[in-house]
């Protein structure tokens, strides 16, 4: 049975190119108007450097300083083949970095089998750009602070093509919109250098995730942090506030191959993919919506802490603390030994509001190696059919505070307090705490490093059971919709 199955079960062609570009070219660059005097329906500000050719931009970028600005003249560019818009050794610095970007955000789409080539540059922003190009976008390990934002990223619909891999430290990915594609290859992939390294501190978010159709069933994930080799180096990545719609390539809509990471405020919409821990440890899953899916969030490896998500009507589990054919996994192990699923330990789940899902939470039989030390704690688990808990094992976990209610069986939940929580929805769809309701101060533990719930408001001392904390102020923080995210989000 392939991956996809036993998941659900348990729980066009290349772009043609266009020679064409927007207006005459010139003799050479020239400096964008005065503030005014811009062409109307431009956006380029003023002061920067107004280029009208890929030849004109080449000699820009051969140019630039930093806090240099270079805006291209909106039109289709086919990028001949073997001749990229190569950018070596350019060099920026944090407060001033050097921009390369559309006249209007969207309004130049590239064409070709590259793009952009970067090579030993830092300090860079690449903005606005529609990419329809025939192999991935690379940024790769010789790079640093690299910005991606505002980009639109349709390239072609090959098998097997992954669409954006970045390598180098610190990068940026923000406001993009991805969407799409059919066949097996991800959108966006975060490595680094040699066959263990990842790159450190890189930032996504903002982002918009949506229509991968790949019927496989594995390969087509959104986010891929890390792979299997480099599963025990930290990375140090944040992902935050990206939504993910349609996302029907993979299981996995973010999949984390990598170690101490943060995957903290997305929303996951209407999905086949969920939130997987797939290899490394000491990951952080915080705050995250996951609505009307087919996957939750799945656990493997060790010290990872999952904590405020609200998931609710998932077809599988909510949340599936897995089990191991590995116990850990170790520097020098074999490459087969690498691919197997870690056994969690001293893994954290508390304070999750899941409701009307097959399963609330549950875990995996299948392998024998079960999860030790882990606790679930202080959950708020709801439905009307199937069952709240199916561990099959229990020595490993510490259940306390968990509330139970519907008319779903509890399972084999060792403790719970099944009362009604008193729910009510509000205008954004999200059901929270209305007052009187028995889960408010109701934790038994205390949660150190958890100041905040799912709305971003401050947990009290004595924290409330799920992902919200009772407040009758309007929550900071809601799903997110997609004027949020994207290359015209704020």
């Amino acid at each position: 049975m392939d991956r996809r199955t036993f998941l659900a079960a348990a729980a066009a062609g290349g772009v043609a190119a266009t020679a064409g570009v927007a207006g005459p070219a010139a003799a050479g660059a020239a400096q964008w108007p005065a503030a005014g005097t811009a062409p109307a329906g431009s956006r380029a500000p003023s002061g920067c450097t107004f280029v009208r050719s890929l030849g004109e931009l080449r000699e820009a970028i051969g140019r630039a300083t930093p806090g240099s600005v270079i805006a291209l003249a909106d039109g289709n560019y086919d990028v001949p083949a073997g001749a990229p818009i190569a950018i070596t050794g350019l060099r920026g610095t944090p407060d001033r970095p050097i921009t390369i970007r559309a006249e209007t955000i969207g309004g130049v789409v590239l064409t070709g089998e590259q793009s952009f080539v970067l090579t030993g540059s830092s300090d860079l922003t690449l903005s606005g750009f529609a990419f329809r190009q025939r192999t991935t976008l690379e940024i790769p390990p010789d790079c640093r602070r690299i910005r991606l934002t505002r980009n639109d990223f349709q390239l072609a619909d090959i098998e097997g093509l992954h669409w954006l891999m970045v390598r180098a430290d610190h990068s940026t990915v923000d406001r993009n919109d991805f969407h799409g594609k059919s066949t097996l290859g991800i959108y966006l992939g975060i490595e680094g250098a040699g066959s263990d390294g990842m790159a450190q501190g890189v930032h996504i978010t903002r982002n918009h995730f949506r229509d991968h159709t790949f019927p496989g069933d594995n390969g087509g994930e959104p986010i891929r942090l890390g792979v299997s080799p480099r599963a025990l180096t930290t990375a140090g990545a944040v992902v935050e506030f990206n939504l993910f719609e349609r996302a029907d390539g993979d299981p996995e809509a973010i999949s984390v191959k990598s170690s101490g990471n943060t995957i903290r405020h997305n929303t996951i919409r209407d999905s086949f993919g969920g939130i997987v821990l797939r290899h490394g440890n000491v990951n952080r899953v915080e705050g995250n919506y996951v609505l009307s899916g087919s996957n939750g969030i799945r656990i493997y490896g060790d010290d990872h802490r999952i904590v405020n998500n609200y998931l609710e009507r998932i077809s599988g589990s909510g949340i599936v603390l897995g089990s191991g054919n590995v116990r850990d996994h170790f520097v020098g192990e074999s490459a087969a030994s690498r691919r197997g699923n870690d056994a969690p330990d001293r893994v954290e789940i508390a304070l999750n509001t899941v409701l009307d899902c097959v399963t609330a939470i549950s875990g995996e039989s299948h392998r024998t190696l079960p999860p030790l030390a882990c606790t679930v704690t202080d959950n708020l688990l709801m439905a009307d059919s199937g069952q709240l808990v199916n561990m099959p094992f229990q020595d490993g976990i510490g259940w306390s505070g968990n509330i139970h209610w519907g008319q779903a069986a509890d399972g084999n939940a060792p403790a719970a307090t099944r009362v009604d929580p008193r729910l009510a929805a509000g205008p954004d769809g999200i059901r929270r705490l209305t007052a009187g309701s028995p889960a408010i101060n109701a934790a038994t533990r205390s949660y150190p490093g958890v100041g905040l719930d799912l709305d971003g408001q401050p947990r009290a001392r004595r924290a409330d059971v799920g992902a919200d904390e009772y407040s009758t102020r309007r929550p900071r923080l809601r799903p997110l919709t997609a004027t949020e995210v994207g290359p015209h989000a704020s």
